[in-house]
């Protein structure tokens, strides 16, 4: 008897890769909308911030996926909040959240500039993540952006070519996998953060 034909794959995956949801899959829309920052960007990004995020709380403006939420509550953050314009992200978000039971995970589907423009509150790491050839973003968001960030906040930045920092912050990590530049900033006046990282150490 013949084998039926394979079913059609209607979902992404990827792997949580540390903390306590280590190993732990998160499924998201089969789109080219939602690119997930490559495992081995995320190891390197979360070795730049360490690998304990305990009692932080986490902005991922163009969450896609949720990989960098998910992956700070896996760490300890204490909040994590995730924003996507797209409604099928967001439903395969809360899915996984459901899944994962992450208490921790805020959800909101609406545009970056426009969320940033009406928060009120201030958080530790911020993740840019944009789609890979939108060149509006920094100036749609730096001007507000700064203002949402917290004492000795980090900001995190993937784009198609290596970034200048914004007025008030300092690029303090910067690195290359294919055509994805990713750069670590920080608030150039600040105390120290948590999460700092030690520049006596290589990247």
């Amino acid at each position: 008897m013949p084998r039926p034909p394979p079913r059609p794959v209607t979902v992404n995956q990827v792997r949580i890769i540390g903390g306590k949801w280590r190993r732990r899959l998160l499924r998201f829309p089969d789109t080219a909308a939602i690119r997930p920052t490559p495992d081995r960007v995320r190891e390197t990004l979360f070795n730049w911030l360490g690998q304990d995020l305990t009692d932080l709380s986490t902005l991922d403006l163009f969450a896609g996926s949720g990989a960098l939420s998910f992956e700070s509550l896996s760490r300890g953050a204490r909040l994590a909040v995730a924003i996507d314009a797209s409604r099928e992200a967001v439903a395969a978000m809360r899915a996984n959240a459901a899944t994962l039971s992450a208490n921790g995970l805020e959800i909101h589907c609406t545009d970056a500039a426009a969320f940033v423009a009406a928060e009120t509150r201030k958080f530790d790491v911020v993740f840019l993540d944009p789609p890979f050839d939108d060149d509006r973003w920094p100036a749609a968001l730096w001007p507000t952006l700064t203002a949402r960030l917290a004492s000795g906040a980090l900001v995190y930045a993937e784009q198609p070519r290596q970034i200048d920092a914004a007025p008030g912050l300092e690029v303090i990590r910067h690195a290359r996998a294919g055509r994805v530049h990713y750069h670590l900033l920080r608030v150039a006046t600040a105390e120290a953060h948590p999460l700092e990282p030690d520049p006596s150490r290589p990247p």
